[in-house]
């Protein structure tokens, strides 16, 4: 009982998770949290973060740590009209539970610098909170 106490304790504060990383292909539907939302079907990745958004052209698999790197393209400027081309990106996520950490970093080849955007944890089946940015229902890729 006391070594049950102290892991939820440490795991409170951070220290450890009690929920081992999820590793696998990426379970279908729709993930969402504050600021951020992901869209996973068969055929790809569609990840929002405030009012950008971009693809990971397949379904995202994470290795045995929950842990995955993939390559994509992404819009820095999605809302309230798209501009500008779709840029090269890499997609950094972690998966532990039904959580989702992803952090994007985009080449921004127009304005010569490298943007990074997040990290954001979105959950499976909750519904994205992205202000007045509107989540892409159907992904476009």
């Amino acid at each position: 009982m006391r070594l049950i106490a102290v892991a939820l304790a440490a795991s409170a504060l951070g220290c450890v998770d009690l929920v081992p990383p999820s590793a696998g292909a990426l379970p279908l539907g729709t993930w969402g949290g504050d600021g951020a939302g992901v869209i996973v079907t068969d055929s790809v990745t569609h990840v929002h973060i405030g009012c950008t958004l971009g693809d990971i052209p397949t379904r995202a698999v994470a290795d045995s740590s929950g842990q995955f790197v993939l390559d994509g393209s992404y819009v820095l400027r999605a809302y309230p009209v798209m501009l500008g081309p779709r840029l090269p990106a890499r997609f950094a996520g972690r998966v532990v539970g039904s959580a989702l950490t992803v952090t994007v970093t985009v080449n921004d080849t127009t304005e010569g610098k490298v943007v990074s955007l997040g990290p954001v944890t979105v959950r499976l089946g909750v519904e994205p909170k992205l202000g007045p940015c509107p989540i892409c229902r159907t992904p476009k890729h």
